[in-house]
């Protein structure tokens, strides 16, 4: 009789369905990274003009009305006293090799006081992946940095802090 209950009980199954509907919202973003030190190096002659290389690498996304950019700034004048003074105007550089934007045109004097360019991101430009985007990931570009060797310096060993800033919208 236990079987037969059991037999008769037909359970109904049933099914459901849902959609959802999924959206991001992609920004304009930038990011970038510098070496940690970079030592500038004096010429074979006398009191020759010390020069560094810095690569800035960075990614960045632009929006169709907007754009981006890369600035430093020294944030730290050289230390101890008695060398060369970015509040000076001792530290120079250009800028070459950008592979996304243009990179700053002829010398800049870096300053204590003021963002001054490195590099200009065009509008609609993106990092990597080809086609619209560049095909390099990360982007880079070069500064060439100058600081001259003047014979009233002090003997010693003198480091300066640069912050660069990079944005984009």
């Amino acid at each position: 009789m236990l079987a037969c209950l059991l037999l008769a009980c037909e359970c109904p199954g049933q099914t459901g369905t849902a959609t959802q509907t999924l959206s991001a919202q992609i920004y304009a973003a930038a990011k970038l990274s510098v070496p940690a030190t970079v030592t500038l190096t004096v010429g074979a002659t006398k009191f020759s003009t010390f020069t560094g290389t810095l690569s800035v690498s960075y990614r960045a996304r632009t929006t169709s009305t907007g754009g981006g950019s890369i600035t430093v700034q020294v944030s730290s004048d050289f230390t101890p006293a008695g060398g060369p003074s970015a509040a000076s105007g001792a530290l120079t550089y250009t800028c070459s090799g950008a592979n996304l934007g243009t990179g700053c045109s002829g010398t800049q004097t870096a300053s204590t006081t003021l963002q001054t360019p490195v590099l200009t991101v065009p509008t609609s430009a993106c990092t990597g992946g080809g086609g619209t985007c560049s095909s390099q990931d990360p982007n880079s570009v070069t500064l060439n940095l100058s600081v001259p060797d003047n014979s009233t310096y002090s003997t010693g060993t003198y480091s300066a802090s640069l912050k660069f800033v990079i944005s984009a919208t």
